[in-house]
Formats: structure tokens, C-alpha cells, sequence
């Protein structure tokens, strides 16, 4: 199989050098594969979240590889990790993130508009993917229009704009009641079945994380 994420020893330590120097993460070595839904299972102050903005290239490891479709990230410059993330990374966040004062429609075309794709074909994606998660009606609707679930449904939507082939779920469901969590997780199913896109969930909900292909549990800043 395809591996798209390859991490060894990664290791993260802030204040570096300081009384209140902290290793969060201790050497982890993950694997993740094409196509794969996976997650990444762990209580808060396990590591988790800190692991997430690695792998999505919003943080760097302190020390240790990462290799991103077989790309040495330690090599990529800041601009050049900026590409990366909003061509091959989508993200969906527990608190959805979307921006307030624009239409749905508008939320989804935004990471296109950072790649430099054409008026035309950025509306046409925009609808596509709201058809996908079932948001066509409400496209012009302002994310204080939405529901919870709704917003969600939106912030997905806008994660497969550049079709990445990884999508990093943040506690996707956490701020959802159970039923519109289990919409969105099926949503999600759904997206890794049909449009073959690598999932990694991460959550501290070990129900959720039965559903997924693979698990791994961070305790204390290890991988068990």
C-alpha cells in the first residue's frame, strides 16, 4: 500500500532552553496510507492536537522525519509549506472556523481562491461539493444562518475544495449533538468511499474511532 504520511522519532518540545522546557511528544513513529480513514485516539494533554498541526504543517517537529508523499517536510520552506497545506491538506475543525460575514458558498471557494483557481471553475466546485453534503439550498446562507450540524456540513465541503488528498477531523462531532454528530461521520464515510481521500480522526471518543479502519492511542505524548 501507498504510505502518504511517514513519521519517525518525531519529537516536539517547547520553551527550548527554558525553566519550563516541555517534550509533548517523545518519538513517534506513524504510518499513514492512501485511502486509509484513520484515528488517532487520546484524553485531552495526550499529544493529540500537537500531533494534528505536524501532520497538517501547521507546527514543525523539534526533531525527527516527516514525510509527506514521500516529500522530506523538514526541507520545505515556510512559503512552500503554506502550497503544500492548502493544496494537499483539508481541515475540519471541532468549532467549524468558517468565516462569518460570507455565504456558505463563498467559505468553500475561499481555499481555491488561495490557489489560484479561476472564478468559474471555483463556483462550479462550490456547488459540486455542497450537492455532496447536501447544502445546495443553503448556499447563500451566512454561517450564523446554519445550524451546528449545518456549519459542519459546510466546513467538510470546504476541506475537499482543492480535493487534498489528506482531510485532518479535529473533534469533528465534539461540538454536535449525536445525532448530527452520526451525519457527519457518515459524511465522512461516505467522502473516504467515494472520493478515495485519507481520513485521520482525532478524537477522544473511542465509539467514534471503532468506525474507522484503524485506530492508534496517544497517552502521555507516545503512540500505543
Amino acid at each position: 500500500m501507498e504510505k502518504v504520511i511517514e513519521m519517525r522519532d518525531i519529537i516536539k518540545t517547547f520553551n527550548i532552553g527554558k525553566e519550563n522546557e516541555l517534550e509533548i511528544l517523545h518519538g513517534i513513529d506513524l504510518d499513514v496510507y492512501k485511502g486509509e480513514f484513520l484515528s488517532v485516539v487520546g484524553q485531552s494533554g495526550s499529544g493529540k492536537s500537537t500531533l494534528m498541526n505536524i501532520i497538517g504543517l501547521l507546527d514543525k517537529q523539534t526533531s525527527g522525519t516527516y514525510f509527506l508523499d514521500g516529500n522530506d517536510m523538514s526541507l520545505a520552506k515556510d512559503e512552500e509549506l503554506s502550497g503544500i497545506r492548502n493544496k494537499k491538506i483539508g481541515f475540519v475543525f471541532q468549532n467549524f472556523n468558517l468565516i462569518p460575514r460570507i455565504s456558505a458558498m463563498k467559505n468553500i471557494e475561499l481555499p481555491m481562491t488561495y490557489a489560484n483557481v479561476s472564478k468559474k471553475e471555483r463556483e462550479e466546485r462550490a456547488l459540486e461539493l455542497l450537492e455532496l453534503v447536501d447544502m445546495a439550498e443553503r448556499k447563500d446562507h451566512n454561517p450564523n444562518e446554519l445550524s451546528g450540524g449545518q456549519k459542519q456540513r459546510v466546513a467538510i465541503a470546504r476541506a475537499l475544495a482543492n480535493n487534498p488528498d489528506i482531510i485532518l477531523a479535529d473533534e469533528p462531532t465534539g461540538a454536535l449533538d449525536t445525532k448530527t454528530g452520526r451525519a457527519v461521520m457518515d459524511l465522512f464515510h461516505k467522502i473516504n468511499k467515494n472520493q478515495d481521500s485519507t481520513i485521520v480522526l482525532i478524537t477522544h471518543n473511542r465509539e467514534l474511532a471503532k468506525e474507522t479502519s484503524r485506530i492508534v492511542t496517544m497517552e502521555d505524548g507516545w503512540l500505543r
